[in-house]
């Protein structure tokens, strides 16, 4: 065949072809066909590996423009959190500054001697919260020339009970196989206090070392509320329960203490309040976050002192109050300290939440209530008051009417105060709402027959106008008839200020009304605030933040619950 081809090509291109038998014609073809095949699949084979080339390098293209994105993100979410760190320190750095001139300024010749002690209580307490949320932010760096000068704190007492506390490695055999041998030790120690009585805990960190590899174990540094402090959580217990549930200010709470053996100066105990103000930050959003969940609220405010600027003047600020109802599965309440009783306050803590909220006819609510996303309730213990006032006044008749009518729908809410809601519901709907009924006829009625501008006019007027929001809770059985819930809520602050008088600071205010929050939501969950707060702070620094949760009271299950 070789020899056909070779004479084929010395032939001119028109005999070529006419030389060949028609056998050889066909072997020719075949073999042209064969050898145009094999050149065709390997151009497909070069075409298909150099599409796979394309497609890997599309898809590594795709992914280094995703890798460059995220790292563009990320890029922008650090610089995001480094400008916010950086806006925050230069804000706290500015409040520290300012407290610190402050403590300086001859501010005693405003004050009586009281007041001049719980302004120093409020500075103090104001400096530590700032300080510690200073350390939270900032990096850790070399210890500064002001650190390194600070005063060392004195030893405790050698005459107070010590408790020694151990913290051994769960192992003492070595990596290498070795048993490790027991080189020393270090020692801190905490003060303890139970009521009336102070206790030094010692903690003892055995040190274990290997003679073969030279390897040192010992048990870490327990972790504390206050990193490297001096008090347990359960003196820092007492002292915040002391001053925010019992109304204690420090200064008394340092006399305690001194008759107590250990006399713990007022400045110390203000720093520590403020370190726990800062460290229980976060608890506190949990619950607002909780409550915030909730469709039915109550919401009330009561105005507090708070230290003006000029020469020891003070103004209103406002205490706002959020709580769920008696009847909730989760029983909760958040106090909201406010420079003013502007309904912003309102709308900055509530935010986007909806549902239904039970309140009086303060018209900072109504802002509210006007975007359509909550609906009021109204409170019929303030429609009663109304009348009740006049009948201890004058002894009105038509005012004794009125509290007959308001005393049998309060026997209806009596009788069904553990229904469920289903009974709840049909109870108020047969018995409540006919009693509503004529009671709205029977006020029409009175205020066409009495001349205006009187006391009972006033009262009626009252009723009538905020009658749609008083026969709210008819149709809605999760709402109460009145307010009156969160008006207890509200009965701690008004205690508190007979005893310290005023709030320092604003945070000073915000600071007690977050203590305050968890103390007395402890409370309502029928907790010894103590032992919930104790147990808490204990917690609270290896807590992991996701499960921040089950810390809250509603949700706190120690193994022996002390209940009030």
């Amino acid at each position: 065949m070789n020899g056909i081809m070779l004479s084929m090509n010395l032939m001119p291109p028109d005999l070529q072809l006419q030389k060949l038998s028609k056998d050889q014609l066909q072997k020719l073809v075949v073999q042209m066909s064969s050898e145009f095949s094999f050149a065709l699949k390997d151009s497909e084979s070069k075409l298909d590996d150099a599409h796979k080339q394309l497609f890997d390098t599309q898809a590594q293209l795709q992914t280094t423009v995703v890798e460059l994105q995220t790292a563009k993100e990320q890029q922008q979410r650090d610089a995001q959190l480094i400008h916010f760190k950086e806006v925050t320190i230069q804000k706290l750095t500015f409040e520290l500054s300012v407290l610190r001139r402050r403590s300086f300024f001859k501010k005693h010749e405003h004050f009586t001697a009281e007041q001049g002690l719980l302004f120093d209580e409020f500075l103090n307490a104001d400096l530590g919260e700032v300080q510690s949320e200073l350390r939270t932010i900032t990096p850790e760096t070399k210890k500064t020339t002001e650190a390194l000068n600070r005063p060392r704190r004195q030893p405790l007492p050698t005459d107070l009970a010590r408790v020694e506390i151990r913290h051994e490695p769960g192992s003492t055999v070595c990596s290498c196989g070795c048993q490790l041998n027991r080189i020393g030790e270090d020692v801190s120690e905490k003060l303890d206090y139970q009521p009336g009585i102070f206790s030094v805990q010692r903690h003892i960190r055995g040190k274990w070392a290997c003679k073969h590899c030279q390897t040192l174990i010992q048990a870490p540094v327990p972790a504390h509320i206050i990193d490297k402090g001096i008090p347990t959580t359960g003196l820092l217990a007492q002292v915040l329960v002391n001053k925010y549930s019992d109304h204690l200010p420090l200064y008394r709470q340092e006399q305690i203490f001194a008759r107590s053996g250990y006399a713990i100066a007022q400045s110390t105990l203000a720093q520590w309040v403020g370190q726990c103000g800062a460290a229980l930050q976060p608890l506190v959003q949990a619950l607002r976050a909780i409550l915030l969940s909730e469709s039915v609220l109550h919401a009330d405010e009561t105005p507090v002192k708070v230290l003006g600027a000029q020469k020891g003047g003070s103004k209103n600020a406002y205490l706002w109050v959020y709580a769920s109802t008696q009847t909730s599965a989760i029983k909760a309440v958040v106090y909201d300290f406010a420079e003013s009783r502007s309904g912003r306050h309102a709308q900055h803590f509530l935010e986007n939440w909806q549902g239904t909220l039970v309140c009086d006819d303060y018209a900072g609510y109504k802002r509210l209530i006007g975007n359509n996303r909550i609906c009021e309730a109204g409170c019929m213990a303030h429609a009663r008051r109304k009348f009740f006032e006049l009948h201890v006044a004058n002894k009105s008749l038509i005012a004794e009417e009125a509290l007959k009518r308001f005393a049998v729908l309060y026997e209806i809410e009596d009788s069904i105060k553990t229904a469920d809601m289903q009974t709840r519901q049909n109870i108020r709907e047969s018995k409540a709402k006919p009693i509503m009924q004529g009671f709205y006829q029977w006020l029409l009625e009175k205020r066409a027959m009495l001349p205006s501008g009187t006391g009972i006019i006033k009262a009626i007027d009252y009723s009538l106008r905020r009658w749609q929001t008083l026969t709210h809770y008819l149709s809605d059985p999760r709402t109460p008839i009145d307010n009156n819930w969160a008006e207890n809520q509200i009965r701690p602050i008004a205690l508190g200020r007979k005893n310290w008088l005023f709030a320092g600071s604003l945070r000073s205010g915000q600071r007690a009304a977050a203590i305050m929050s968890l103390l007395q939501s402890a409370k309502i969950n029928g907790l010894d605030p103590y032992a919930y707060l104790k147990d808490v702070m204990e917690k609270l620094p290896t807590h992991p933040y996701s499960k921040i949760e089950e810390l809250l009271p509603h949700r706190w299950q120690p193994a022996n619950t002390i209940t009030v």
